[in-house]
């Protein structure tokens, strides 16, 4: 099943925007293939603006999100892995969504087969059943 991470950015994303508020994301800006102005970047993270007013030529997809942004009026063409987004809010009230870290991936690994490797005896069982959904108040 494909991660549900780029379909919560892009759906919170705009929600932010139909409010009229200022969608931020907050980035690992130490996250392999992340391309931002690291000047920018304090303790390995960095916030940024992705309004449509900020940002230019912004694309969200399932990989990736990517714009053109300006930075001390210096402009710069940003690259951010969906792994290496930490959460995204409104700038205007803080409301929003934060994520688990995410390893980063090594190319060099490759996927294995269920042949090659057990499980390993901390997972927990997987469900069985009918799934169903819980009311949260």
């Amino acid at each position: 099943m494909n991660s549900s991470r780029p379909y919560l950015i892009r759906a919170l994303y705009e929600w932010i925007v139909d409010n009229d508020c200022t969608p931020h994301v907050l980035v690992n800006a130490e996250y392999p293939a992340v391309q931002v102005p690291q000047g920018f970047a304090n303790d390995g993270q960095i916030v940024l603006n992705i309004s449509p007013s900020a940002v230019r030529h912004l694309h969200m997809d399932n990989d990736a999100v990517s714009f053109e942004g300006r930075f001390g009026g210096v402009p710069h063409t940003l690259y951010v892995p969906i792994a290496a987004i930490m959460g995204i809010y409104a700038r205007e009230n803080g409301q929003g969504m934060v994520f688990d870290l995410e390893p980063a991936v090594d190319d060099d690994e490759g996927f294995q087969s269920e042949d090659d490797t057990p499980p390993p005896d901390n997972e927990p069982p997987r469900p069985t059943g009918r799934p169903s959904l819980k009311v949260v108040k």
